[in-house]
Parts: C-alpha cells; structure tokens; sequence
C-alpha cells in the first residue's frame, strides 16, 4: 500500500517539547445534556511534525476537545479544569482579543462541514485574503500574490478562476481545499482537521491526505486529526488516541493500537469496520419495487467569467431494484449518484426518462397527485446539520410528515418516541432541539423520519457517511432489519465502497452522469470489469488486508522513532 505518511519525522516526539499539550482537561455541559462532562480528565501532546489521530464515537468529546483548543466552544459549554498549552502557553488564560490573534496565526482549523464554514456571498479569494488582513499580514498586492500561491499548493486548478468562484461553484473536494489553504495561510504551528474527509469520494478523500501529509512535512506543523475512519488513520497517523464518553482510554503508536488494542472499547471499534469482503448473497423476491429507464437531466451553468457549459448530471441512466434489495450507486462527486437519487424523489425535474414505484408511474404527475403518494418512497439526506430545522423539535420533525398523511398528533407523537429508539436515541430526545445532538445523532434522527411513513423505497444519501464505525454498523444493521421487517427496497447512495460491500446486494457505479458497471457485489469487488470501478477500489484509505495495515502502519512506526 502507498502510504500517504511514510516520510521519517523530521523531529522525533520523544525528543522534542510538544506544540500542543492537553493536561487534565475538564469540558462542563449544559444542565439539561446526557451527561455531566463532555470531557473529563483529558491530557494528550503533539510534537513538531507529528499526526496524531483521535478516534471514538459520535459524543465521545474528541470534537468539543479541538473547540476547546480554539476556544470556541458553543454557548453553555465550558472548560472548567486543566490546561492547554500550545508551545507552553496556556490558552485558557487569554482574554478574547488574546486569543483572535492565535486562531489563524498559530493554531489553524479545517471544520468538518466546508459549505457550512465558508462565507456563501463572498468570493473564494476574499475569504483567504480576509484572514491575511485580520492579522495585519502584508499589504493589498501581496496578500493577493499569497492567496495564489496558496490555492496552487493545496492543487487548486485555474487559480485565477477559484479566486473570483463562489463556495456554491465549487464541489466538494475543492471547497476543502480551500478550508486548508485557509488554514494554512499564516503557517500555524498547530493544524486541527475535524473530520476533512467525511463527506468526499475515495478518490478526493486520498487525494486531500496526501495533500495534509505532505504539507505537514513541509511546514513541519502538529496535526490533531479527528476521524472516525480507521483507513483513514492507517494512511495518515503516528500516534492514535481513543476517546469514550468523554475520557480517553488507550493511547499509543498507530501500529500498535490497529495491531493490538488493548482496550475492549477499541477491540469494538476494530471489530465495527467494514471489510471489503460481502456477505454471502441473498434470495430475492422477484417484485419491481423501482423502475427507472433512461433518465436523463442536464443543467446549464454559466458564469461572467466563462461561456455557458452543459453539464450531464444524469445520462441515460437505467436500473431496477427489487422489494427487498438494496441497490448501491457509487461515483466520485461530481458523478450524478444523488441527482439519481433527488429524480426519483421528483425533489427535481428529471428532463426525460420514465420512473415506475410499483406500478405507479410517478413521471408526469402533478404536484397535488403526487403529493399522497410521496410517502411511498422517503429519503435520508446526506446532511443531517442542513435537513432539520434548527427552529423544531426533532419530534416535531419526525411527527411532520404523519401529520400532513391524517395521523392523529397523540399517536404521531407516541411514534416518533418508538422510531427514535428504533434508531438508538432516548424516548426523552423527541422535545430536544437538533442543536442539542452530534453529527451522527442527527443523522439517527433524520433515519426516524424517514422511516415514519413505512415507505417501500427507502433512498439513503451518504446516510452513514457522517457516522464512526461503531454507529455506523448499527445503523447499517437497523436497515437491514427494517428492510427485513418491511421488504423495503433500498437505493444506497455512498461513496464508501466498504460500506457498500457490507450493505449492498448490487452496486452500480456512476462516472461523469453515465452509468459505467453494474453488477453483484461480490463480482463487482472480485472482478471489476471497467477501468473506472478498478480506480476507485485502489483508492479506499487502507486497502488492504488488516495485516497488510498493521505493517504499513508498524513501518511508519519505525521510521518515526529512528
């Protein structure tokens, strides 16, 4: 396996002084939360050149630890005991306008949601410039020739395009990009990257550790890098740390920590990943849940600073998914695989092509006469911070679509407590705000949602994606039960082709709008027949064998502490 991190340390940690060093770290929540602490009794450093990866499920703190860092943690929660020094110096001690100057200048952060932490009405070149010019750095000129420089060393093409873009013009994997030339615009000592690789494609997803790793080489930076993925710490980390509810209950070097966890919590987390090998195949009943044939959509997209282009979102795409089945699409973004998922829920107007749930022809229906018939196929989305409303209750949220189909509110009411247990959440969670949940809580929430009307299709968009390897598998075996239970039939929109082996009967892959390859999983995997498909299997963070991991991991291992 090519590692992204196989370079020698320029500084071993042993024989350093740490960049950042957490000590005794207490984080107070909110009197109403689940628990007391969202961390307790925290300490972990980070040298000059190293990665470090924190690891554990969603609400274990590791987040809230990186906030604390930057001193922005949300209202209502506090640090209310230990130190945490960057170059010895304790940043909780600094007064507000103290620690503005250290954001950006020394400690730089690449947030986990780009189209969230990016300014929609500001051009990209501004938003770079602009933290040049909070920290009085050079003048007009030469701000503007860093900003360049800056988006030609994170790969950005056509700098001079990116510059005048917008965040919207942007796909994911460049938006990203530009979080980390932000991030690095004052070259910190320290770089915090929470979750920069969850919601891109394999294939973007390597491409930005290998940018991370060599930067950090460059700049001989401290990374604290927070990710749920394990191949994502096989290709990047020296050190792992695994946090649970809060506390951190093993450290050590990556090697040993993927080659012999110690603890029974990370022994768990191991267990949860996904493999590359599918389970055996199932019988499937022979009933057409969803008909889609030759569905195509086009978009037209012009801008003041090129011609007008036609983009092909979908290309005559064509397939069938039975009752019971779950059907994988997978692309690179950019690919089509929601715009396929977003035609079959009419949430746009597909151009041309026929779609058929049952034998309901859903093409040509107005909006009144498909109004009733929306509850026959539901969607989790992809972002579970954009698809709820901030100003609801997630009762009420899940209550919603019940309501409008004629359920009494007692009993819509008495549902959604029953579906968010369904999904591992407390009864209690229904009169709780969105706000209040992590990342992957919300996504448990908008599963409940989707599952209130007993759909018969059930379209999931990137629906673990945001998800750590524990969650995500029981989420993955809640379908699977749901689906048993119901004979749901399920279109599986992912970019993880792990996930995928795990949860797919068959897997369609997506390049460019066109549909290239179609085929069980098991033969998909084993014997890819287009050039495509082969390009994103070699591009999986971490694949390999677990021993093959271990190695490369135990490699990095030694070269860091020659």
């Amino acid at each position: 396996m090519n590692s992204a991190h196989a370079t020698p340390l320029k500084h071993p940690p042993t024989k350093t002084l740490p960049v950042l060093d957490i000590e005794g770290l207490d984080i107070q929540l909110p009197a109403a939360a689940d628990r007391a602490y969202a961390v307790k009794d925290l300490s972990l450093s980070i040298h000059p050149g190293e990665t470090v990866c924190v690891v554990g499920e969603s609400g274990s703190g590791k987040s809230l630890s990186a906030l604390a860092t930057m001193r922005l943690l949300p209202d209502g929660v506090r640090a209310t005991a230990g130190t945490i020094r960057l170059n010895g110096k304790n940043l909780l001690d600094l007064s507000d306008a103290q620690m503005r100057a250290v954001r950006g200048r020394d400690i730089g952060m690449i947030f986990q949601e780009p189209l969230t932490a990016l300014n929609p009405v500001m051009r990209i070149g501004d938003q770079i410039q602009e933290v040049l010019e909070v920290h009085g750095a050079g003048n007009r000129a030469s701000r503007r020739e860093k900003t360049m420089g800056l988006i030609s060393e994170v790969g950005l093409p056509d700098p001079q395009r990116i510059v005048n873009a917008y965040p919207h013009e942007l796909s994911g994997g460049q938006r990203q990009r530009v979080m980390i030339a932000m991030a690095l615009a004052l070259e910190p000592k320290l770089l915090i990257a929470d979750e920069p690789t969850t919601a891109l494609d394999v294939t973007t997803q390597a491409q930005i550790l290998k940018l991370i790793a060599e930067l950090r080489r460059k700049h001989d930076m401290a990374v604290l890098f927070i990710t749920h993925d394990f191949g994502v710490v096989s290709e990047i980390a020296d050190r792992v740390v695994v946090m649970k509810q809060g506390e951190r209950v093993e450290e050590g070097r990556c090697a040993t920590v993927l080659g012999d966890p110690r603890h029974p919590y990370t022994r768990q987390l191991m267990a949860a990943v996904p493999t590359m090998v599918p389970p055996p195949p199932r019988v499937l009943s022979d009933e057409k849940a969803l008909v889609v044939a030759s569905l195509f959509k086009t978009y037209g997209q012009r801008s003041f600073f090129a011609a007008k282009r036609t983009i092909h979102a979908v290309d005559d795409v064509s397939l069938t998914l039975r009752r019971g089945e779950t059907l994988g699409v997978v692309g690179e973004s950019g690919s089509g695989k929601s715009t396929v998922g977003r035609c079959v829920m009419r949430l746009i107007e597909p151009d041309a092509g026929s779609i058929r749930v049952g034998e309901l022809q859903l093409e040509g229906l107005s909006q009144r006469a498909l109004r009733p018939q929306r509850r026959r196929v539901q969607m989790i989305f992809q972002d579970p911070f954009g698809s709820l409303d901030p100003r609801r209750t997630v009762g009420a949220a899940i209550c919603e679509g019940m309501l409008a189909n004629g359920t009494s509110a007692s009993d819509a009411r008495a549902r959604s407590i029953e579906l968010l247990q369904l999904v591992g959440l407390q009864g209690t969670a229904v009169d709780r705000y969105p706000n209040e949940f992590s990342g992957g809580q919300r996504q448990r929430v908008g599963i409940a949602r989707a599952l209130a009307l007993d759909p018969e299709v059930l379209i999931a968009d990137e629906a673990v994606s945001a998800l750590d390897v524990s969650v995500q598998y029981q989420v993955l075996q809640l379908l699977r039960e749901v689906q048993a239970r119901m004979g749901l039939a399920i279109l599986f929109i992912t970019h993880d082709l792990r996930v995928a082996a795990q949860m797919c009967d068959r897997i369609a892959v997506m390049q460019k709008g066109k549909l290239v390859e179609l085929n069980t999983t098991g033969e998909l995997l084993a014997r890819p027949s287009h050039a495509y498909t082969r390009s994103l299997l070699a591009a999986i963070p971490g694949h390999a064998t677990p021993p093959a991991l271990v190695d490369a991991a135990d490699q990095r291992g030694m070269a860091a502490a020659a």
